[in-house]
């Protein structure tokens, strides 16, 4: 059961960042609303990305260097795409969404 929780958590991301990039790059015109639309779904389909990334290094260099690699060289695990994932992409989705928001409520009071 939690597997399904777990890889539904992964792939949701992804499956709703992918169409919001494809939408923006066709069906926005150029300017600040693409933009923010871009940064909401890059970071959506990134979140998934780099949090595969993270365990795909980790995974790799305990098979290549062995399961104390990570101790040898004085941190536990690999940090770089973990951070993205887990704190900048989030940020960039709030940003986008928060962007998103603003700038058509703002079209829709213009009306």
């Amino acid at each position: 059961m939690m597997f399904w929780v777990f890889l539904l958590m992964m792939i949701a991301p992804f499956v709703i960042g992918v169409p919001l990039i494809v939408f923006a790059i066709k069906r926005v015109e150029k300017g600040l609303l693409r933009n923010f639309l871009l940064t909401a779904g890059g970071s959506l389909a990134g979140f998934t990305i780099f949090a595969v990334l993270h365990n795909l290094f980790y995974g790799l260099f305990i098979y290549l260097l062995g399961a104390d690699f990570w101790d040898r060289i004085g941190t536990t695990d690999e940090p770089f795409f973990f951070i993205i994932a887990v704190f900048v992409c989030p940020l960039g989705f709030l940003v986008g969404t928060v962007g998103s928001i603003v700038l058509g409520v703002g079209k829709l009071r213009g009306r």
